[in-house]
């Protein structure tokens, strides 16, 4: 499955690339995270980013096709994430994939016992980007 396009905000993209500066790249988060910086086809102001595009800080919700089963997560930089509260990290699989993605988009997400779950990204419930809130 190819990769849908992404829209990233100029803000984020700053930040990631300052987070993988600092992180050893051989980590497999590191290594993911670049690539869906590098493969997106849209850079825009933090003022710009529609309001259903997933930037970091995000809540999204989710639906995973198969099971139906549904998600309401928090896209975070390393340092906030908690799996229980759904905050995510952007060095984590599914964060990295979710990042710019766009309501009514689709990603695999790799999950534990080599499956791959697919999940639809359903809503964006929040975005700070949008907001005016821009949490590092």
């Amino acid at each position: 499955m190819t990769a849908p396009s992404i829209t990233l905000t100029r803000l984020d993209v700053q930040r990631l690339e300052r987070l993988i500066d600092s992180l050893d790249d051989t980590l497999p988060g590191v290594v993911a995270l670049q690539t869906e910086l590098d493969r997106a086809d849209t850079l825009v102001g933090h003022d710009e980013v529609p309001a259903d595009v997933v930037t970091m800080n995000s809540r999204v919700h989710c639906r995973e096709e198969i099971s139906g089963k549904d998600y309401h997560l928090t896209l975070v930089y390393p340092k906030d994430a908690n799996a229980d509260e759904g905050k995510i990290s952007i060095l984590a699989p599914v964060g990295s994939a979710l990042l710019g993605l766009k309501v009514g988009q689709h990603i695999d997400w790799p999950a534990p016992g080599g499956k791959t779950l697919k999940l639809t990204l359903l809503e964006v419930e929040s975005q700070p980007a949008n907001g005016g809130d821009f949490p590092e």
